[in-house]
């Protein structure tokens, strides 16, 4: 797989197993475009999301308290709400306009990864993305 060429600043998430956690991304509708057999570049919704093996002792994700999220800013916040109802932190996370100015959702991702995807609410017109700024 080609690395691609990408510019920006990506999150490196690690997980307690690797392998499990790929289905996860996949659903969210992320695809493997690079990395080796511990560390994974997913790719979609115009963004990188790298995971890696973690190790262990102090760099194993603890399992009382997940320390690490993701934020996944795209205007496609609906579709990928969709693909994951099931994922969705309720009551909290429910997909929703939020105070702070982002239309937003909370997905329960692996090992209790927090994973946020959002879209500026000015942005957004009877629940769909426009576009302009």
């Amino acid at each position: 797989m080609p690395i691609p060429t990408t510019i920006g600043a990506f999150a490196i998430v690690p997980s307690n197993d690797l392998h499990a956690a790929l289905p996860f991304w996949e659903r969210l509708g992320f695809v493997r475009t690079g990395g080796d057999a511990n560390y994974f570049i997913m790719s979609g919704w115009g963004c990188e999301v790298h995971l890696t093996q973690a190790g262990a002792g102090p760099w194993a994700v603890p399992a009382e308290h997940n320390p690490f999220g993701v934020f996944i800013r795209t205007p496609d916040v609906e579709a990928i709400a969709a693909r994951v109802d099931d994922l969705i932190i309720r009551p909290g996370g429910v997909l929703r306009h939020r105070e702070w100015g982002l239309y937003e959702v909370g997905i329960g991702g692996p090992d209790g990864l927090l994973v946020r995807i959002g879209w500026p609410s000015r942005l957004m017109q009877d629940g769909e993305a426009t576009t302009g700024v």
